[in-house]
């Protein structure tokens, strides 16, 4: 293995809602650097199987030659196509680490964050896709004020969709910085860390069709899974936790769940255990986890 740029978050709590089998057949959808993964063919023995998912083109380098490892270069939508491929029916446990990894928010040229200047990407294929740079140039102002006020949860969404279609009309905006420094007038100094990550959360999810992705993994989740089967699911803002919270308690995401002839509600997943938190040490050693929220289900 290259390298693995960034400590897995929530690891020993991972393992051990996966509920580990010997010869057990695991997907980590989201591959990253690599820990996640390897922790679990660590645990596992020569009979045992992952299947790696990451579509961004950064992750290629980070895996690594083992037979039990399968490593697939697309989205996690393509979960079933791909198990089909390898003629996989069914899997012991899937386990999801949402969110950006360290290594794209670290990298300038990926747009991810307000700390470095570089182009309004965010993409997690650099290579496919509509960049946040189409989304803040290209969408009406109706469109913007909508993403930042649901992906976003910000209460002044219409001002900041404003301000940005004004400032486009004289010059396209192209750079992180360049958004950033346009929309602070509009906040508070004592929160603009906070709402300006709030505002490119709300771009991230709507150019990479975020929420859209996770109800589709969690929905195919429930489908793969043998009997028994774990799911692991850490988020780490609350319109993914909401999602995921709501699947395994009632198996959809609005309205209320399907119901038979007697009554009785279709309901693929139990809860196992509560939700999981990260522990201060784990905090202070890796920032990233200091929002993460780890929820565990079980096949019914």
């Amino acid at each position: 293995m290259t390298k693995m740029y960034h400590n897995p978050v929530l690891l020993e709590a991972c393992l051990e809602g996966l509920a580990l089998k010997e010869s057990g057949t695991y997907v980590d959808v989201t591959f990253g650097g690599g820990g996640h993964t390897k922790a679990i063919l660590d645990a596992i023995g020569r009979d045992g199987k992952v299947i790696a998912f990451d579509q961004d083109e950064d992750a290629i380098e980070n895996s690594w030659e083992d037979e039990r490892l399968i490593f697939i270069h697309q989205n996690f939508t393509y979960l079933q196509r791909f198990l089909r491929f390898y003629k996989i029916e069914k899997v012991d446990g899937i386990l999801a680490d949402l969110g950006v990894s360290s290594h794209q928010l670290d990298t300038p040229t990926r747009g991810f964050s307000t700390r470095f200047d570089g182009p309004l990407d965010m993409r997690m294929s650099s290579l496919e896709g509509t960049s946040a740079k189409d989304v803040i140039n290209s969408y009406t102002k109706e469109q913007l004020s909508d993403i930042l006020y649901q992906y976003g949860e910000l209460t002044n969404a219409r001002k900041i969709a404003s301000r940005i279609v004004e400032r486009r009309d004289e010059n396209p905006i192209e750079t992180t910085l360049e958004l950033a420094n346009l929309l602070r007038p509009l906040v508070p100094a004592k929160i603009q860390h906070k709402v300006l990550a709030q505002i490119f959360q709300a771009l991230r999810i709507e150019v990479n069709q975020e929420l859209e992705a996770l109800k589709s993994l969690l929905e195919q989740s429930a489908e793969v899974l043998n009997h028994n089967g774990r799911l692991c699911v850490i988020s780490y803002h609350s319109l993914e936790d909401r999602l995921v919270k709501r699947f395994i308690q009632y198996g959809c995401f609005e309205n209320e769940p399907e119901k038979d002839e007697f009554g009785r509600s279709y309901k693929p997943l139990k809860k196992v255990g509560n939700m999981t938190l990260p522990k201060d040490i784990e905090i202070q050693n890796n920032k990233r986890a200091r929002s993460a929220k780890l929820r565990i289900a079980e096949k019914i």
